[in-house]
């Protein structure tokens, strides 16, 4: 079992929390994107690709792969983590085919590490189904803690 899933309502309070923090990253206003938690240890991030993120040759520069890639593991990960903020230590990154314009899906499953260091890897799906690139990385936790992140409170009201 999972560390989040011993308490529903406690998991599902930290997913939206992360949800809403991922929304409130200033970086993430530069991406047509929007993260999904189903579930402890897994996440989902929809991208929209237009030619703004292009290298020269006329497809999305790597450097979004891996926003994409190590986004997803990240949030996947601290998923199992409701106190602090995690970051990333490593990733590593397959390229495995160019994408141009469309909608992409990151997928984000942790992998293992339940106390300090945690593992994740994750996949991009382009809108024909095809995998695009592929991603784990390792993360730890810090000295941030979530509850004090903008976004991550629950909302006034």
């Amino acid at each position: 079992m999972l560390p989040e899933e011993s308490d529903g309502a406690g998991a599902e309070l930290h997913h939206r929390a992360l949800e809403r923090l991922y929304a409130a990253a200033p970086v993430n206003s530069l991406f047509a994107s929007r993260l999904e938690i189903p579930a402890a240890g897994h996440a989902r991030i929809r991208f929209t690709i237009g030619h703004e993120v292009y290298h020269a040759g006329g497809a999305a520069h790597g450097t979004v792969y891996f926003k994409m890639l190590d986004d997803a593991a990240f949030y996947a990960a601290n998923t199992l983590v409701s106190d602090r903020f995690l970051l990333t230590t490593s990733f590593n990154l397959h390229f495995t085919k160019p994408v141009r314009a469309g909608e992409v899906v990151a997928e984000g499953r942790w992998i293992s590490g339940r106390r300090r260091v945690f593992v994740a890897e994750a996949r991009l799906v382009d809108a024909e189904g095809d995998e695009i690139g592929r991603g784990t990385g390792t993360f730890m936790r810090s000295h941030i803690a979530l509850s004090g992140l903008p976004g991550y409170a629950a909302p006034a009201g």
